[in-house]
Order: structure tokens, then C-alpha cells, then sequence
């Protein structure tokens, strides 16, 4: 389980360095908020993909896709979606892997798109020699990447109108979140965590960004340019670094709370444990683009506006 949970991590870093050596996918621009047909995107490695009509028979091999399918009323189009595709209770989860596709497998489901993460192990060309179109949306990168892939999606499944709804609540919810914080008499410190051997996750990535949207320093950054995005620290720099919150990720994968967490060796010194500021999540919620972006940031809030009155 915990190798899977860094797994996916790393798939995130693989998906956004192929969005850098491409184009970001992008819809042909819509003229009016109602379903448009055909429509074209244009991939991370610049193909080219043509949804002729609404689809109706739709495969999600990312979890990400899966929740933001269903947040655009387009849940009754899904047939299929991947074992990780946990959200929302109703998605149709089967044994497909979004990390080692299977074209034989995903074809059975006589999907009329399928959507991935990543053109794994040849999945375009494969799913392409069988006319099936597939849909690539990477790992987003922050929100804004996160809101063009809530509106491809609405308008390669019909729901232009109801993707573009839902981008218009995520970003009231979360202004109103951001607005609610007071202005902190110094710059609070937070350490994300993927799992127990402290893997996390710098301002370069998804979750790193959510965190900047509430000011706080991310002590990741301050690891080795050569660690890349997701570093994993020691134990000795989290405890030296000191930080005011730690994000506990890792609560399913490893079991990890405030408890395990005080019980470290030397982090009963850190000033995250001093105060009981160790927050466990949703491991899910916290590494996915998706809607509930907004569910973690109305966990977070409360830590940040106390923390930031005692400062």
C-alpha cells in the first residue's frame, strides 16, 4: 500500500514533465455554453484527438478524471473506471490499472473514450488502432490547470454548461476560504506528508500550490534541486525545520497521526506537535486535482486562522 501511495506521486511528476514536452491539452473554444460536436483536443505530445459525438460509454483510468466526470453530471456516461478510482461511491470501479493498461481489458468495456492521466505503455496508439479515442489529462500543476481540465471534460462528455458551473462554485468556494484567513503576522511553515519514510511534496507541484493559496512555507522547498518534486526529507531537517503544521497524507497508507507522530524520535521538539497542529487527511483527497480541492482547503483553514491568532 505504501509503495502504491508513492507510486502515485511519482506517476504525477512522469505526467507533468510529458505536459512539459507538449502542449497543453486544450479544447476547440466553444462558442455558446451548449454541447458542441465534433470537438478536437490537442494532447501533452501534440496529437491530435476528435470526439465526434457525446459520448455515452466512458472509461476513467485516473481517479482525478473520475471525480470530476461525475461533478459535471457526466456520471451516467461512465461505464468503467480504474481500482483507484475510489470517488464518488457510485463510479463503477473494476480491476483496470491506470498504471498498466490493458488494452484487451479496457476494450471489452466498448468504451467511446477513454480518459487516463498518462499514455501508458502505448495506450493512444493501441486504443487508436481499435478507433477509440482517448483523452489525455495530466497531473495538474495548480488550479488553474485543474479548471481547463474540469472544462475539457465537460465539453468532450456534453456538460459545457455544467463544467462550467461547477469551475464558477470551486472558485467562490475557495476565494471565500482564502478571504476568511486573516493576515498572519509571520509566514507560517507546513510539512506535507506522503508516508512514513517522509517523501513530500514541493511548491512545484498540485498540493504545493493549495498550499501557497493560504501563504504558508513550504519546507519541502528547501530540500536539493536534485531531489526533484516529491523529496524525501530526514528526519533531522523536519525537525530542525520546525514547522507550525504538518499535513499528515499518509493516514491510510500508513496508519500515521498525531500520536505516531509525536512518538518520533526528536519531534516532540517541533512546534507542530508542541501545539497538536498535526492534521491527518484524506490520503485521496489530498493528491488528486480534482472538485474536492475545496473539501481539503475547509480542513485546512481552521489550523491556519488559529495558528496564525496565536502568532
Amino acid at each position: 500500500m505504501r509503495k502504491h501511495h508513492i507510486w502515485q506521486a511519482a506517476t504525477a511528476v512522469i505526467a507533468m514533465a510529458l505536459t512539459a514536452c507538449g502542449p497543453t491539452s486544450s479544447a476547440t473554444p466553444s462558442t455558446s455554453a451548449a454541447a458542441q460536436f465534433p470537438v478536437t483536443f490537442t494532447g501533452p505530445n501534440g496529437t491530435s484527438v476528435t470526439i465526434t459525438k457525446q459520448p455515452h460509454h466512458i472509461v476513467s483510468l485516473s481517479p482525478s478524471a473520475t471525480e470530476m466526470l461525475f461533478a459535471v453530471s457526466a456520471g451516467s456516461q461512465v461505464v468503467a473506471v480504474d481500482e483507484q478510482s475510489n470517488y464518488p461511491a457510485n463510479a463503477p470501479m473494476t480491476k483496470l490499472s491506470g498504471f498498466q493498461p490493458s488494452i484487451e481489458a479496457i476494450a471489452a468495456y466498448t468504451p467511446d473514450l477513454v480518459i487516463a492521466a498518462d499514455d501508458t505503455a502505448g495506450l493512444v496508439h493501441g486504443l487508436g488502432a481499435l478507433s477509440i479515442p482517448v483523452l489525455i489529462e495530466p497531473a495538474a500543476k495548480n488550479m488553474d490547470e485543474s479548471y481547463k481540465e474540469i472544462e475539457q471534460l465537460g465539453a468532450a462528455t456534453g456538460h459545457v454548461a455544467d463544467a462550467a458551473s461547477l469551475e464558477r462554485k470551486m472558485r467562490s468556494d475557495l476565494s471565500a476560504i482564502v478571504a476568511s484567513i486573516p493576515k498572519q503576522a509571520k509566514q507560517l511553515k507546513v510539512y506535507h506528508e506522503l508516508d512514513d519514510t517522509y517523501y513530500s511534496a514541493t511548491s512545484a507541484t498540485f498540493i504545493g500550490q493549495v498550499y501557497a493559496l493560504l501563504s504558508l512555507k513550504n519546507i519541502a522547498d528547501g530540500a536539493t534541486a536534485a531531489a526533484g518534486d516529491y523529496p524525501q526529507l530526514s528526519a533531522e531537517y523536519i525537525v530542525a525545520s520546525s514547522p507550525d503544521l504538518i499535513v499528515l497524507a499518509d493516514t491510510k497508507c500508513c496508519h500515521q497521526t498525531l500520536t505516531t507522530v509525536a512518538a518520533r524520535p526528536g519531534w516532540s521538539s517541533i512546534a507542530a506537535v508542541k501545539t497538536g497542529q498535526v492534521i491527518g487527511v484524506d490520503d485521496d483527497v489530498a493528491s488528486r486535482w480534482g472538485p474536492r480541492v475545496v473539501d481539503f482547503l475547509r480542513v485546512l483553514a481552521p489550523h491556519v486562522k488559529q495558528l496564525g491568532g496565536a502568532a
